[in-house]
């Protein structure tokens, strides 16, 4: 008779499985096992919000899985995620078990588990607890507040705002943050200021330089030398002062280390050092904390992912100073273990930080285990929990003040006495050490020492508009703001993408109109339900109930109550009215003042009408007040939209660009299913009367439908274009746009191009720089002996593998790309090669998605699930899929 064990992934339920030997039988449920119907009345506040939970079929394999091993077994430890969705799923597990009368004679366990190790598991098995009940009631309350303010907010801005997808109890406030950014940005209006530094000799002849900071015994603010004149006159003043040094400032400042990661500051320490999104961290994390496959055994690298924590377990924080004192002295350990406390309200997810399940696997020892962005995320997270327990820095600053008569001018250096724990990990310079640039020293000085001047100069400056969002800084505002939880801020920023509210430009947020438009009306008509402060209000309810502190009804119908009767008084509210507080909110943002200081609103059309903002039954448009005397109209610049009369102009689907001189044939501009695209002609026929496609190419990221010419569409459809010939080997180097996007080539080697290169101007430098990065991952290993092709070694998502004509074969892990000769090659190809699928076969078999509930916000939602092939006809519509499982009504 074995014991159950259910987790949540079949990669956690492989690893435990070894761990616990043949007495457990470990299971996943692959996430959650039923959700709320993406229908109206799932949720009935009318009924003190009772739900309707079901399943799909994978939910109910999985459960009926878990229910034959149960059969029979004395014990079921619920092993799944230790935070709120953790614990939800453990509770859903239990009640699907429940209603099959599966538990009959079962002890019921839930245990956690903070890393994947064997000690861990072993320890919680050791300390089973019961289900947490406050925490899966600020669950179900959490679930019904999405699900109530998606599903009954969203149909009014379908109804009210045509073209808008969706709104969400989170994402909207997200998205609101980012519009009232970039709003301050149009209306910021740059100021001149200037500053006046001196070059200086000391009496050693040491140069140093100084900073203007007093100018005729007045001290000088910002704005005080406003423009050239006072600046010249200021430098002038400089210029004729003989100086002498009238003050001399030393001091030793010491900078403690930052704690340990918390998934907040993970996503955004990941963002700015390693440029990785908020989904990808997260998604890396989740891989190193499930486990690598480390010489035939997987190991948890990391501790769980999801946490609000900043504190470490004291034998991980005395097997790290161990670590410290071994690896860079007694001198780097300080005199006690650096505890640090969480700032989170909610105790119960505030669970232990981000660190290295074990400090000795150090990111060197991993690293050929690990892919590249692993092994980046992996020494990240290693080296910031090594030094959160490293000593401080201590650092020391100078400043000397040099003056004639009321002309006064200071001098700042430091520079670091002892580097601590930046010796291991630095945030960036600022955060190192202050204002003052690090490694900036100052040559000795004394009061009443005389200095030279060299030389001076005036430089002009321009105040900046603040910086739009990244996702680093828009996590940490959330955070702040105390909105939504760090586990759900990736799924909202994805969200706000894939509704095309916002888009990433060089690493930051812009909002689309489409976005601007939902956040505009959400703040005229539902302005308590987009603010911050509300929302952040309705979190720390969320926090007293998980702590017992509230009743979660209670908090619900205080919700609902004032919710229903805000939607209730915009049943009345005109297409009129809506239109009127848009086109008010908005217009500098549509209509901006052009250069000759003409009316932005007049028609170029009929020249007596006036422009404004219209809505038609596909979205948002420019028209005329004198429709339909006059029937200009012009689209939002909403570029990749989807509605007519949105995104490039592409109304009717397609803008005429031009014609090729060449074939005569029309260039059109055109959205499909994956984005916008170029097309020459219509197509045609074979010789054997068979339809041919027309000539077509996506348009590169980056590329604007709305200003796209005929000369760089018809450069596209020419498609791979010859760069140049490689200055070394002779090879000719292409580049073309693919699957993936814009890249370069030289025979067998490919590789992507950034964001700022451009495919149709790339030239042939850049283009070389770029294939010695990728040919550093092929190594050619010469022709094979049987058929002269080439034998080549290459860097593979799961390692290096050799190629010849079309067979691939791993190499064995003790041997590395650059050790492996030819013969070797050859014989591993010939004992285990493999041959390639053909390409375009490899996912032909795989399943379409289900389509996404539109209604719902992100924050709890579970992952999108599949409809099950042999229920094609659940998959029409959203309110259908549910249809194909069982529903089971519980009353929560």
């Amino acid at each position: 008779m074995t014991d159950v064990v259910v987790v949540e992934s079949p990669a956690k339920a492989k690893t435990i499985n070894k761990y616990l030997g043949e007495d457990f039988t470990v299971l996943a449920s692959f996430g959650h096992v039923r959700d709320l119907p993406a229908k109206d009345g799932s949720v009935r506040p009318d009924e003190d919000f009772a739900m309707d939970w079901s399943s799909e079929d994978r939910g109910e394999k999985q459960v009926s899985a878990i229910a034959k091993a149960v059969k029979g077994a004395k014990r079921l430890f619920l092993a799944t995620d230790p935070d709120r969705e953790g614990e939800a799923i453990s509770w859903h597990v239990q009640e699907m078990l429940r209603q099959k009368g599966a538990l009959k004679g079962v002890e019921v366990h839930r245990i956690t588990f903070n890393e994947i190790t064997k000690r861990a598991v072993q320890y919680a098995l050791e300390h089973p607890r019961d289900l947490d009940t406050p925490l899966i009631e600020a669950y179900l309350a959490r679930r019904a507040l999405d699900y109530l303010v998606g599903f009954t907010l969203s149909p009014v801005l379908w109804r009210k705002l045509p073209g808008s997808r969706s709104a969400g109890r989170v994402q909207s406030v997200a998205l609101r943050l980012i519009c009232e950014r970039e709003a301050e940005i149009e209306a910021f209006k740059a100021r001149e200021y200037w500053t006046v530094e001196g070059k200086f000799l000391t009496v050693n002849s040491a140069p140093f330089t100084a900073r203007l900071t007093h100018l005729e015994g007045k001290k000088l603010d910002q704005f005080d030398l406003p423009d050239e004149a006072s600046a010249m006159r200021a430098r002038a003043a400089v210029e004729a002062g003989s100086f002498t040094v009238v003050n001399v400032e030393k001091k030793r400042v010491r900078r403690n280390p930052p704690p340990p990661f918390t998934t907040s500051t993970l996503q955004q320490e990941s963002s700015r050092k390693l440029g990785f999104g908020a989904q990808q961290t997260m998604r890396l994390a989740q891989q190193l904390y499930e486990g690598v496959d480390m010489q035939g055994e997987t190991v948890g690298l990391i501790t769980y992912m999801r946490t609000d924590g900043v504190q470490m377990a004291r034998e991980a924080m005395f097997a790290i100073r161990d670590h410290v004192k071994d690896a860079f002295g007694p001198d780097y350990v300080p005199a006690a273990p650096r505890e640090y406390s969480s700032k989170a309200k909610n105790a119960q997810e505030a669970h232990e930080a981000v660190r290295p399940t074990d400090v000795r696997r150090t990111p060197e020892q991993v690293a050929r285990f690990l892919s590249p962005e692993q092994r980046r995320l992996y020494e990240l997270v290693w080296k910031r929990a090594v030094a959160s327990q490293m000593q401080s820095a201590e650092l020391d600053q100078t400043a000397v003040d040099i003056a004639s008569g009321g002309t006064k001018l200071r001098a700042t250096g430091s520079v670091i006495a002892f580097d601590g724990f930046l010796k291991l990990y630095r945030e960036d310079v600022d955060d190192a050490v202050g204002d003052d640039e690090e490694g900036r020293t100052l040559p000795p000085m004394r009061q009443d020492d005389p200095s030279k001047l060299t030389a001076a100069q005036a430089d002009q400056h321009f105040t900046q508009p603040p910086p739009r969002y990244s996702e680093a800084s828009l996590v940490k505002k959330m955070e702040e703001l105390g909105i939504g939880r760090p586990s759900t801020y990736a799924s909202i920023l994805q969200t706000l993408q894939d509704r095309d509210y916002v888009k990433l430009d060089k690493r930051r947020f812009m909002p689309e109109d489409r976005g601007r438009l939902v956040t505009t009306f959400l703040v005229s008509f539902f302005e308590r339900y987009v603010d911050p402060h509300f929302t952040a209000g309705l979190e720390e309810q969320l926090d007293d109930i998980s702590g017992g502190r509230a009743d979660w009804r209670a908090v619900m119908r205080a919700f609902w109550d004032e919710f229903n009767a805000a939607v209730a008084a915009t049943k009345d509210l005109t297409i009129t009215e809506v239109i009127d507080a848009l086109d008010e909110e908005l217009g500098r943002h549509f209509f901006p003042t052009p250069a000759d200081g003409g009316d932005p609103r007049a028609c170029p059309n009929c020249h007596t009408g006036r422009l404004g903002l219209r809505l038609g039954r596909n979205g948002a448009f420019i028209g005329c007040s004198n429709y339909p005397e006059c029937r200009y109209t012009r689209p939002l610049a909403v570029p990749g939209g989807e509605a007519e009369g949105e995104g490039g102009g592409l109304a009717g689907g397609h803008r005429e660009l031009g014609v090729d001189p060449v074939s005569g044939q029309d260039v059109t501009l055109r959205r499909g299913p994956y984005g916008v695209y170029v097309q020459l002609g219509e197509g045609g026929t074979d010789a054997k009367g068979k339809p041919t496609k027309p000539r077509r190419t996506s348009l590169a990221r980056g590329m604007d439908p709305e200003t796209l010419t005929l000369e760089r569409a018809l450069a596209l459809l020419s498609l791979p274009r010859v760069v140049g010939l490689h200055p070394e080997s002779g090879d000719e180097i292409t580049a073309a746009i693919g699957r993936f996007g814009p890249y370069v080539k030289m025979g067998s080697i490919f590789k992507s191009i950034d964001k700022d290169d451009d495919v149709l101007s790339i030239g042939i430098n850049r283009a070389v720089s770029l294939l010695a990065d990728a040919a550093a991952r092929v190594r050619s290993l010469g022709p094979h002996p049987k058929d002269g092709e080439p034998v080549e070694v290459k860097k593979g998502r799961f390692g290096p593998f050799a190629q010849h004509a079309g067979f691939v074969a791993s190499l064995p892990r003790d041997m590395t790309m650059e050790d492996i000769t030819l013969d070797q090659a050859v014989a591993l190809l010939a004992e285990k090669g493999k041959k390639l699928p053909p390409k375009g076969k490899k996912g032909a078999a795989k399943k379409a998605p289900a389509k996404k509930a539109a209604a719902t916000d992100t924050e709890a939602a579970p992952k999108p699930k599949k409809v099950a092939a042999k229920k094609p006809a659940a998959a029409k519509k959203p309110a259908a899929r549910k249809a194909a499982a069982k529903p089971a009504k519980v009353k929560a």
